[in-house]
């Protein structure tokens, strides 16, 4: 898995897998988002091939502690991760998923 800070933007870009041997890494990148305070801030997704349960759960947690007004948005992510976000953690106010 890489990431990279997004070309003027919030946020960043992700690709490879999300998975075991990367959780280290995807957690390290969601408490950076936690931590910086922005009101948005972007991953981009649409070169992650995979994400296992765990990185999807490390995602909701994560947005469970951004506080109130703030969210991720998620662009163009793998459908899996959508279909798990929405059987475990549904309606989830500070995830906003974009396919554009």
């Amino acid at each position: 898995m890489t990431v990279r800070p997004l070309a003027g933007g919030r946020g960043v870009r992700a690709a490879g897998e999300i998975g075991l041997a990367t959780h280290t890494i995807w957690e390290r990148v969601l408490e950076q988002a936690v931590r910086e305070g922005e009101a948005v801030y972007y991953l981009e997704l649409s070169e992650v091939t995979f994400v296992d349960v765990a990185g999807a759960g490390a995602l909701a947690a994560a947005a469970g502690r951004l506080g109130e007004g703030r969210r991720f948005v998620v662009r163009r992510p793998p459908p899996a991760l959508c279909r798990v976000l929405d059987m475990f953690w549904p309606g989830l106010p500070a995830i906003e998923v974009s396919m554009s």
